[in-house]
């Protein structure tokens, strides 16, 4: 099981946070976006022009259940992981601390760039995210074990906080 899982929207910081969160805890970090990009051999866009989002989110499920169930690292999940309800169920099933990265989308929008690299933010970006958020923030709050808003912090700071929550709960 996972030491941790770092879950939230994009430009939250999930990536950065968990190499922080990594150095401190002594574990690997696990970012499923690689993994599903190393594993399709195709970027994160790519799959979604040459096969499409339900094909993407086939992979990512798949991906997020495995490294949930064999993984004893530091997780962070693509931002829509956890609108699968076999991959939410999973995380309340397993007892995992599941950790809400919250950002306002004025600290979002530069921390991504809302390009290309984004496909679910290309056409109007920012209404696109505030779309995203209407739907997933209850999700997040919903499989949170503990919160954190990461405007104007860095990632160590962060993970330090997150850090201590999960030394509280050990």
């Amino acid at each position: 099981m996972p030491r941790a899982v770092l879950i939230g929207p994009p430009g939250a910081g999930k990536s950065s946070v968990a190499r922080q969160l990594g150095r401190i805890l002594d574990c690997q970090v696990v970012d499923t976006d690689s993994v599903i990009e190393k594993k399709s051999g195709k970027t994160i866009s790519e799959i979604f022009v040459e096969d499409g989002e339900t094909k993407f989110r086939e992979i990512e499920r798949e991906v997020v259940l495995d490294e949930i169930k064999n993984n004893e690292s530091v997780l962070a999940l693509g931002g829509g992981s956890v609108l699968n309800a076999e991959v939410a169920q999973s995380l309340r099933d397993n007892s995992v601390p599941v950790i809400y990265l919250e950002v306002s989308i004025s600290q979002a929008a530069p921390r991504v760039g809302f390009n290309k690299d984004r496909p679910l933010l290309t056409m109007n970006p920012r209404q696109q995210w505030l779309a995203l958020m209407e739907v997933r923030r209850p999700i997040y709050e919903g499989l949170a074990s503990f919160k954190v808003n990461t405007d104007n912090r860095k990632p160590a700071e962060v993970a330090a906080e997150i850090a201590g929550f999960l030394g509280a709960v050990s």
